[in-house]
């Protein structure tokens, strides 16, 4: 009895001290800089204690051994192919309680072919009138940890117009003026820019902030994504910048 009390008390402190596991896959259209990206969110990743796989292949996805150790995936693949084996070892990971964060066309413009990649994350890129204009970032829901603090702010970037699920718990908006990219129509359309999700036992983070690596220089957006990503994996949210 002695023993078997033992081993499982060494169990459970082996299992408290494990560190997660995050997964970043880079790649596609060169011009979201998603190598710049990777190398900008890995090191925040490790200074948090996770222990970080960085690839540039979507191949990883068909590891289920590697797989099941990650808590979180970090998607950064714009304008892709992903084959159907690569997709059903990422499907799997988050059906089975793997999550996911992401943001801009790193996480919703990756697979335009691919519906149910789309069903998974909840929305996909349609068009950014005017391509790269300032625009203004609504917070909509103050009191949710992942924005509590934080106060509406201005981008210059590409505004997204994007296909969303209604289902999404929307947490910031931003709103079409109507003056850019000769879509007059859309003046006063409101669309979702972050929500969270979740996707079989696999929570879903996202933004559509993040058009380059340099974007992050805003302190909201980086922040949004880095307690985005805590909240995905279970974490405390634990801020590091407020607005003044």
């Amino acid at each position: 009895m002695t023993i078997t009390k033992a081993k499982k008390k060494t169990a459970v402190t082996a299992s408290k001290s494990k560190a997660k596991a995050a997964l970043i896959v880079w790649g596609g259209w060169d011009g979201h800089t998603p190598k710049d990206c990777a190398d900008l969110f890995a090191p925040w990743l490790k200074s948090k204690g996770y222990r970080v796989v960085v690839s540039n292949t979507m191949d990883i996805y068909t590891n289920k051994r590697k797989m099941k150790n990650f808590n979180l995936i970090v998607p950064i693949w714009t304008m892709g192919q992903i084959t159907p084996e690569q997709f059903a070892g990422l499907r799997e990971a988050v059906l089975n309680g793997v999550s996911l964060a992401g943001w801009h066309g790193g996480m919703c413009d990756s697979f335009r072919n691919d519906t149910e990649y789309q069903f998974m994350t909840g929305g996909q890129w349609v068009a950014h009138p005017g391509n790269i204009i300032p625009h203004r970032i609504h917070i909509t829901a103050p009191s949710d940890p992942i924005m509590k603090g934080l106060k509406d702010f201005d981008i210059t970037s590409e505004q997204y117009y994007m296909h969303v699920d209604p289902s999404n718990g929307v947490l910031a908006t931003t709103t079409f003026s109507g003056k850019h990219g000769n879509s007059p129509w859309i003046k006063g359309t409101v669309m979702p820019y972050v929500w969270k999700r979740t996707y079989g036992k696999g929570r879903i983070f996202y933004t559509a902030l993040g058009h380059v690596a340099n974007d992050f220089n805003v302190p909201e957006a980086f922040e949004i994504v880095k307690r985005g990503m805590m909240w995905a994996a279970g974490d405390k949210i634990q801020p590091e910048y407020v607005s003044a």
